[in-house]
């Protein structure tokens, strides 16, 4: 893939964090990612994995613009990443509702922002709630659901303001096992009529492999690309139908093989600094709508 042809860019990207050791006053540096270079096709579906502390979540929050790379620099369309914005949606595995607001107006967030005429706004949410299979709960609020629904949600937010890519955090790994592949099965399904550029981070080798075109497998300390594994499995694709298939079960293992190798060496990684909280994430947003 040629350069221009990258919807995402990240070009010799490293990270890293100076942790206070203990009590003492001295400070260690810790190096998350070293010298990653990624390129993301437009309309693709990236899936990352790696085990513990390899990385991704740090990828992802550069990718977001809720943390700055120490080297490198990371684009989408060309143009640099240098905070949040509305070009981007973000899901995590918490939800991040705003457990005051209705079903109706957390999906609303990003619209505000973004200035959407009220008027309009309601069509807007209640066509994403439909989108996500919670026409009628538009008016109910985060304590009255269960997880999957929460997170159906924040999907439907994440896609309300139309945002060109998507960026998820293990967003399924906080729900059972029934339910997280349903999930599954409804991402591929928003994602083929959409049309959405979508980063995903995931623990899970089946996941990563049933939902992506390709795997970013990821080695830690320092976290670093190891390769990058097509998916050649057809589209449109059901989660359940592929993981019996043969192909999958060859992909699944090239997978487990590049991991395999890098488990028995892993460290356990500083505790890195938190990662926002909604309302300081809204502020920036807000900041950035603004200019």
């Amino acid at each position: 893939m040629s350069e221009t042809e990258a919807k995402i860019k990240v070009s010799g990207v490293t990270r890293k964090y100076s942790i206070r050791r203990n009590t003492e006053e001295e400070k260690k540096e810790f190096t998350a990612l070293q010298d990653v270079d990624l390129n993301v096709r437009p309309g693709e579906f990236l899936t990352i994995v790696g085990p513990s502390g390899c990385g991704k979540s740090t990828l992802l929050d550069l990718l977001a613009g809720l943390a700055v790379p120490t080297e490198g620099e990371l684009f989408i369309d060309g143009k640099k990443i240098t905070g949040p914005a509305l070009d981007r949606g973000i899901v995590m595995q918490g939800y991040a509702l705003f457990p005051w607001r209705t079903v109706r107006r957390n999906v609303e967030f990003g619209l505000e922002i973004k200035k959407v005429p009220k008027k309009d706004r309601k069509a807007i949410s209640d066509r994403y709630l439909e989108l996500v299979g919670l026409s009628g709960y538009g008016d109910r609020y985060p304590y009255e659901l269960s997880g999957g629904m929460k997170q159906r949600v924040a999907i439907a937010r994440a896609l309300a303001y139309d945002p060109e890519v998507l960026l998820m955090d293990e967003p399924f790994a906080a729900v059972d096992a029934q339910t997280r592949e349903t999930l599954q099965d409804e991402l591929l399904q928003i994602w083929e009529r959409t049309g959405k550029t979508i980063v995903f981070v995931t623990h899970s080798i089946d996941e990563a492999v049933a939902l992506a075109d390709r795997v970013v497998v990821m080695s830690p300390n320092p976290g670093r690309v190891r390769e990058i594994v097509p998916v050649s499995l057809p589209r449109p694709r059901r989660v359940g139908d592929v993981q019996s298939t043969a192909d999958f079960s060859w992909i699944r293992h090239r997978v487990w093989e590049l991991l395999q190798g890098e488990t028995a060496t892993v460290k356990p990684a500083p505790q890195q600094a938190p990662v926002q909280a909604p309302l300081e994430l809204a502020e920036q947003l807000s900041s950035s709508a603004a200019l």
